[in-house]
């Protein structure tokens, strides 16, 4: 079976879990980067409202109700800090992906604190706040592929996207959705050397410092469930990162 692709983008197409199309609200005081960040996101097959401060945004938001909000931080009438808040009593799960000009680690740290899931910093591009709202979606739970999609394979590793299924030389491996999504990211970038700061913006969706260990964290337990007691796969490559091979290929 050939799996549903987003209009011309050869990504899988993504749909909420009743197989009805996403909700995604569009917050931003600029009508033309609404526009133009609204139609990618309909290009992607998903219904799309959008608003130019907070009080429209509200107002859309308890009829959309929507999965996701890519919220501008500075609004007309208030911050989108204010708009979470008030955001998360209509909608107490939704995702939000703050936009802003700011690009100071301490306004990074204050979206998130606030409740933001993402952060992205003006000038951006559309194909990196689409891919941001996808990994948010599907991490949430709240998006699924519109049918089972082509499994991953690296040697004898295999992982299986929809079922959420992974395993190697034909054993099941167990992973907690984060191993997963660690797993994931490497194994969509086999032979290829990650950065710490590459996997904790693909994997955790923030890019300040001071939380490398995480990865190391993580990185570990993958090791434990996938290598343990085989060829390793994941190796370490001293001050650059981290790497997937098959466990036959060579240095």
């Amino acid at each position: 079976m050939n799996t549903p692709r987003s209009r011309g983008t050869g990504r899988p197409a993504l749909a909420r879990p009743d197989g009805t199309p996403l909700r995604v609200l569009v917050v931003d005081d600029d009508p033309d980067l609404a526009e133009v960040l609204s139609g990618a996101l309909r290009y992607e097959g998903w219904q799309v409202r959008s608003a130019g401060d907070g009080a429209g945004a509200l107002a859309a938001a308890r009829g959309l109700l929507p999965d996701a909000v890519v919220l501008d931080v500075m609004l007309p009438d208030t911050d989108g800090f204010a708009v979470l808040r008030a955001l998360r009593t209509v909608r107490p799960d939704v995702c939000v992906l703050f936009l802003t000009a700011r690009d100071a680690v301490e306004d990074r740290i204050a979206g998130i604190t606030a409740g933001g899931d993402d952060y992205v910093t003006k000038p951006f591009s559309l194909e990196e706040v689409v891919a941001r709202l996808r990994g948010l979606l599907r991490r949430a739970g709240m998006a699924r592929q519109v049918a089972d999609g082509p499994r991953l394979t690296v040697g004898d590793l295999v992982m299986d996207e929809e079922a959420r299924e992974v395993t190697r030389a034909g054993t099941l491996v167990e992973l907690s959705p984060t191993e997963f999504e660690l797993l994931r990211f490497l194994m969509r970038n086999p032979r290829r050397v990650l950065s710490k700061a590459q996997i904790l913006d693909r994997v955790w969706s923030y890019d300040f410092g001071g939380q490398a260990h995480v990865v190391e964290l993580y990185i570990s337990y993958l090791r434990k469930k996938v290598d343990a007691g085989r060829a390793p796969m994941i190796h370490t490559v001293r001050g650059s990162g981290y790497v997937l091979k098959p466990a036959t290929a060579g240095p």
